[in-house]
């Protein structure tokens, strides 16, 4: 027997001297050095009473310690959830509840808030400071720096990830090691990355792309990570020409190209900037590649499968696509309401089948049914077509299509012509109800710096371009759209503000 997540992410480097950390304030931690300290929070888990198949919830700041738990997470063969640092008590008390975690971790600030949560759901608590210290690691200290590893298989649970719940309660949707292993060795073999890698990484660690896919990249292929606590835009600029890659959300690029320090001979030596878990404006890529002369690679995940698909590293990265399926997922567009699969070119229901999808949500059934067919076909919930070169563009969220009158739209088509404006630097177009066409279209577009879009000029446009039925009946300026921790625009959230407009 073995334990392949461990073994090929983790094991593999016992004893290694090589540095596989370098933290924000100069220390560096090595393989082996990170590998005791996390034989020692398995040796703390056991000591709280965990055993295989038990689950952990976590919520404490990124860190060393915190990358440990996850490693100890797989020694121990304990199923590990991360959870958002940003979420309430009474929030986390939903997913503490629902998972029937035994232990959960947090950091010290936040304890006499979570006593009630564990003590309602009758789970132990533990603190883990992102110093390393706290309650849990005091336990871990008296623990050897050795740890029996459990046995596992592919097909046994690793993690639970809990859905954003923009549609009501959260998922906690059930990932294997299997489905973790697959992504991340795929991800190596396609982005190309080897032990001579040093990836810049400044994603939270309790979401996929920072954790299943950033850091299980590096673990298999032996590299290095520069470990930041957060995105700090000094701290990328001092750390960029230490890197070969970087991952990231479009933020992060904005954010870069609206420095002047951000120049092409500063990212001389880099290989690979990646961006995903939301849409990438095309006006971002034109402007990244005419400073840097490098391509951002641009790829479609989610919660439930990791990554389905990307551009290619060896080809043409196209700009408002998220490239192809990767190799051993399949990817297909089909009619809602049928199932049928619809012909090249239509838009439609995304869905995917390969070793990257997950088991299920846990503890509801008839979701898991809903959503994951007989035949291991997920339904991502998300529109899309595939062009004539194979290329897959995302379109928006099933949830997210506007029916006005009996007709679809779609708020991409809207959204991209907006986006091309005088003065928008970008929109949001969202469906409110409405007393006559059930539905209809509303644009929200937040101001450039370079001034005030003209409204009257953009009606003017859409009206040559559009089919009336498309046309936004109100178009609304905002500084900002509401994002989560990701950088998604949270549309939700834009039309529970904006409903009443025409129904109140």
């Amino acid at each position: 027997m073995a334990n392949p997540l461990f073994d090929r992410l983790f094991g593999k480097h016992a004893g290694t001297s090589r540095v596989f950390l370098h933290l924000a304030d100069g220390q560096t931690i090595t393989y082996a050095a990170f590998l005791r300290m996390a034989a020692q929070y398995a040796g703390a888990l056991t000591k709280f009473g965990l055993r295989p198949g038990d689950r952990l919830a976590v919520q404490i700041a990124k860190s060393p310690q915190a990358l440990a738990v996850y490693a100890a997470c797989a020694q121990a063969g304990v199923i590990f959830l991360p959870l958002n640092t940003a979420y309430t008590a009474d929030e986390v008390s939903y997913f503490v509840e629902n998972s029937g975690a035994r232990l959960v971790l947090c950091d010290q600030a936040k304890q006499a808030a979570m006593v009630p949560v564990t003590t309602a759901c009758s789970a132990e608590l533990a603190t883990l400071n992102a110093d390393g210290s706290g309650t849990f690691a005091d336990v871990a200290a008296d623990m050897p720096d050795s740890f029996a590893t459990v046995d596992r298989s592919l097909d046994d649970l690793a993690a639970f990830l809990y859905t954003s719940g923009t549609t009501g309660r959260s998922k906690g949707a059930m990932l294997t090691q299997g489905n973790l292993l697959s992504n991340a060795q795929t991800l190596v073999t396609e982005w190309q990355f080897t032990e001579d890698d040093v990836l810049l990484h400044a994603l939270p660690i309790f979401h996929t792309h920072g954790l299943f896919v950033a850091s299980n990249i590096t673990l298999l292929a032996g590299g290095q990570m520069i470990f930041l606590p957060t995105f700090n835009i000094d701290q990328i600029i001092e750390n960029l020409p230490k890197s070969t890659a970087l991952m990231g959300v479009p933020t992060f690029y904005t954010r870069l190209l609206g420095d002047k320090r951000f120049t092409k001979e500063l990212v001389a030596h880099m290989r690979l900037f990646v961006s995903g878990s939301a849409p990438l404006l095309a006006d971002t890529h034109v402007q990244f590649e005419q400073l840097t002369g490098l391509r951002i690679l641009e790829r479609y995940g989610m919660t439930e499968t990791n990554m389905n698909t990307s551009n290619p590293y060896s080809g043409e990265r196209r700009a408002g696509t998220v490239g192809f399926p990767l190799p051993g997922v399949e990817l297909k567009i089909t009619d809602s309401r049928t199932g049928e699969t619809l012909p090249q070119g239509e838009i439609g229901e995304i869905e995917v089948r390969g070793p990257n999808v997950f088991k299920g949500y846990w503890q509801m059934p008839e979701k898991t049914a809903e959503e994951l067919r007989e035949d291991g076909f997920f339904i991502t919930g998300d529109l899309g077509q595939i062009d004539e070169d194979g290329y897959v563009h995302i379109v928006g969220r099933n949830k997210d299509l506007i029916i006005s009158g009996g007709y679809n739209i779609y708020p991409k088509e809207i959204e991209q012509m907006l986006d091309e404006e005088e003065n928008v630097l970008e929109s949001a177009v969202i469906g409110v109800p409405h007393p006559d066409f059930g539905e209809t279209v509303v644009a929200i577009l937040v101001p450039a710096p370079t001034g005030q879009p003209d409204v009257e000029a953009i009606k003017a446009n859409i009206a040559r371009s559009l089919a009336r039925f498309k046309h936004p009946q109100r178009i609304i300026i905002m500084p900002e759209l509401p994002r989560n921790t990701m950088g998604k625009v949270q549309k939700k959230a834009l039309r529970d503000q904006f409903q009443g407009l025409f129904t109140a």
